[in-house]
């Protein structure tokens, strides 16, 4: 088959794109507005675009379901020029799913999903204390991308907080923590095995 989409009818029951594109990392955002009052939200559009400098970048795509405003996440980013990613483990993809609600921005989602919250030791926002991993990042620029309120946010990586749990033998094993990531539709998927490959030039 093929379409183009916004111009022509898939067919299908549902648009195929994103279960497509996939799996996808679930970028895990927490922010502070100005008050520094904690937000905690999912973003299915996320991952890492530079590693020298490290850089990271998620999508808000929409306005928020509950008043048609600008999502918390993007307000507070624009008002403090930070954000916290918070690596995603199969453990907390209930509390996960309760951040993703279109909650009043007066509401915690950390209380809502139950979570601890620790501090940081560069930005302001807080990180998920039972992630696994966290980046703390700076903001860098804030891109305007065609469609319904869709920006591109892309912040570069400040600190980095590693669980000693998931390190065996000097490497991060993804397998002890199972990372979680976004599918089509309503589904996901977890890291539950790992295999490597070496590149054709490279030596054994």
């Amino acid at each position: 088959m093929f379409y183009r989409p916004n111009l022509d009818q898939h067919g299908l029951a549902h648009n195929p794109f994103k279960a497509l594109i996939s799996p996808r990392p679930i970028g895990w955002i927490s922010t502070v507005d100005a008050a520094g009052r904690p937000n905690l939200a999912p973003y299915s559009f996320f991952n890492a675009v530079a590693d020298s400098p490290p850089m990271l970048m998620y999508c808000s795509t929409g306005v928020k379901a509950s008043d048609r405003s600008v999502k918390d996440t993007l307000r507070n980013i624009r008002e403090t020029g930070a954000f916290v990613h918070n690596v995603m483990p199969l453990a907390l993809i209930d509390a996960m799913n309760a951040s993703s609600g279109s909650w009043p921005r007066d509401d915690d989602e950390f209380l809502i999903a139950g979570l601890e919250t620790e501090p940081c030791e560069i930005v302001r926002a807080p990180r998920v204390a039972a992630s696994p991993a966290a980046f703390e990042c700076r903001l860098w620029q804030i891109i305007d991308l065609p469609g319904d309120a869709n920006h591109m946010v892309i912040g570069e990586v400040v600190g980095v907080h590693i669980d000693p749990a998931v390190i065996v033998d000097g490497r991060v094993d993804v397998t002890r923590y199972r990372p979680a990531s976004r599918l089509g539709y309503r589904d996901y998927a977890s890291v539950s095995e790992v295999f490597s490959l070496r590149r054709p030039d490279e030596s054994a």
